[in-house]
């Protein structure tokens, strides 16, 4: 229930804070921390609901996004091609007098 904390421990941890606060004082504390644990355990609850409505959100997206022509990246268009010539390229006329 505790983890690694067996009844004796337990029944110490009482026995001090029974002297610490008093028998009058003790039922009030208790009932604090009950409410404070169970709003943790609440809001705990309610952060995982959370967070796992929205993977789910995110996992029906994903699929239908790739299947969608809006999603897909469109293709590139073709790059504009130069008609090639058969003519010969003219040599170039290098000066070697410098």
């Amino acid at each position: 229930m505790f983890g690694s904390i067996g009844m004796p421990e337990l029944i110490i941890i009482f026995v001090i804070a029974l002297i610490i606060f008093g028998p009058r004082k003790l039922p009030e504390l208790g009932r604090s921390l009950g409410k404070s644990l169970a709003e943790f355990k609440k809001a705990t609850n309610e952060m995982q609901r959370s967070l796992e409505e929205e993977i789910r959100v995110e996992e029906h997206r994903a699929p239908s996004a790739a299947s969608t022509p809006t999603a897909q990246a469109a293709p590139a268009p073709p790059a504009a091609t130069i008609p090639r010539t058969e003519e010969p390229v003219p040599a170039r006329k290098v000066d070697h007098s410098a």
